[in-house]
């Protein structure tokens, strides 16, 4: 499959045209993990985001950063998969990673996008740049209304106990 093929399928590039696609295409490299490798850790600096070409990714945050008390293994919030992105918070603000993200499947394979130039792709060619950023700020709405969702459900849950 080729590497165009594989970020059509990402919700991230909905309504990029082909040549938009090679555009981004040709600043990305290709990556294949082991089951358990860790792509990055939580609390690092990010400049780069991620598309799942094939396999899984799971996303994990640690409890002990914030409570040194209970669980202090990294619990698995999400888990992604093919066509799926992630660390695209790093595209936003280059802040600090919010979560781990450690393959879940062997021969998972992943593109790179790093912030640098798919930013300066997006001011060369804004109208691309115009689509990519509201399909970014949608699936970023969508992942922190499935957060507050489950923090909901573990309020109630904590409440019930």
């Amino acid at each position: 499959m080729s590497l165009v093929t594989t970020l059509r399928q990402a919700d991230i590039f909905y309504e990029l045209t082909p040549t938009q696609l090679e555009l981004v295409a040709s600043i990305c490299t290709e990556v294949t993990y082991n089951q358990g490798d860790i792509i990055f850790e939580e609390q690092t600096n990010g400049s780069e985001m991620y598309v799942i070409a094939s396999g899984e990714v799971e996303i994990q945050i640690n409890p002990a950063l914030i409570d040194k008390v209970g669980v202090s293994e990294p619990q698995t919030i999400s888990v992604l998969r093919r066509g799926q992105s992630f660390g695209e918070i790093a595209l936003v603000d280059e802040g600090l990673r919010s979560a781990r993200a450690r393959v879940g499947q062997p021969d998972t394979h992943l593109i790179i996008i790093p912030r640098e130039q798919l930013m300066y792709l997006c001011s060369t060619y804004p109208q691309m740049g115009f689509r990519l950023m509201r399909n970014l700020a949608a699936d970023l709405a969508m992942k922190i209304r499935n957060t507050d969702l489950k923090v909901r459900e573990y309020l109630l849950w904590r409440q019930r106990q």
